[in-house]
């Protein structure tokens, strides 16, 4: 997916398993395909996950995952992956990389989702607990997590070369003037909060029906909230978008902001995965389609 991707293996995991984590080392190992654009993952046993950073971008991610999600995890609505283990740099591979307790469930789509205003509601629920929490010490924006969090503004440029890339294959008129009613929105000044930073329907798992977990936590940071809204698009339709903004009680600016993230995060994504990662860029064009219906509801 990435030109600066290092190649990673079952042979490559056994040998650092081997290496570090000899009580580890004749679990049975399996290489899982995931839409996941930072780590590689392989199953170990029936209760356990290596995750191994693709790019030395994503490598910071492992110590502030192994220093974050055991504190946050406590205070939040709904499971996230648990630490066991962090390891080193060794044989060949170049970075710290962990192993997470393994959580059931399939990637979140609307499809495997029984009830999609109840998913909105406990969405909402699992968001503010998120917010909630106390942010101090927590890790600026950076490049740590993709600076999700910064002011939408800083995100300017990007989105407008993104729009003019996708000329012929969406409305270019539509998208620059759903993106500049976001960058119109009022900026976000007030402290910062706790964000996962990319609620993905990826890193959201579901079970008999109902969001089971929220995982890939790389972007955690602290900043402006509306980046966590990117779900009420990329996952969920017109009536269950409703559920959720009122579940969370956000205020106007923030919900456009949050379209706008949406809307700059689809973008994106889409030219960079389109034949790379198509999955994602399924998600992606979801999210942008559904903030240019919203956007001509508002007109």
């Amino acid at each position: 997916m990435h030109a600066d991707e290092v190649d990673t293996d079952i042979d490559l995991v056994q040998r650092l398993l081997a290496a570090q984590f000899p009580q580890w080392a004749d679990l049975p190992l399996e290489a899982l395909q995931s839409s996941g654009t930072d780590s590689a993952l392989y199953r170990l046993g029936d209760d356990k996950v290596v995750r191994l950073p693709r790019i030395q971008a994503a490598a910071g991610q492992v110590d502030k995952e192994n220093q974050w999600l055991p504190r946050l995890a406590p205070l939040l609505t709904l499971p996230i992956p648990a630490p066991l283990a962090k390891g080193t740099p060794g044989e060949g591979f170049p970075w710290p990389w962990s192993v997470y307790r393994w959580i059931e469930g399939e990637t979140a789509t609307i499809e495997r989702i029984a009830d999609l205003k109840q998913a909105a509601t406990e969405m909402a629920q699992s968001i503010a607990a998120l917010h909630g929490i106390d942010p101090a010490g927590g890790p600026a924006p950076g490049n740590h997590n993709s600076f999700r969090g910064v002011p939408l503004a800083t995100r300017d440029a990007a989105t407008r070369t993104a729009i003019s890339s996708l000329h012929g294959m969406l409305d270019e008129a539509a998208l620059t003037a759903a993106w500049d009613a976001a960058l119109n929105a009022s900026v976000w000044n007030r402290p910062p909060v706790w964000i996962h930073g990319d609620l993905q329907p990826g890193n959201l798992l579901i079970q008999y029906g109902r969001i089971n977990a929220v995982i890939d936590f790389g972007c955690l940071g602290v900043g402006d909230p509306a980046c966590d809204l990117i779900v009420a698009w990329n996952l969920f339709n017109a009536q269950s978008r409703k559920v959720l903004r009122a579940a969370l009680k956000v205020d106007e600016a923030t919900w456009q902001r949050g379209r706008g993230w949406a809307l700059s995060v689809g973008l994106i994504a889409l030219p960079y995965y389109e034949h790379s990662n198509p999955t994602l860029a399924a998600v992606s064009r979801y999210a942008v389609c559904e903030v240019l219906a919203d956007s001509e509801s508002d007109t």
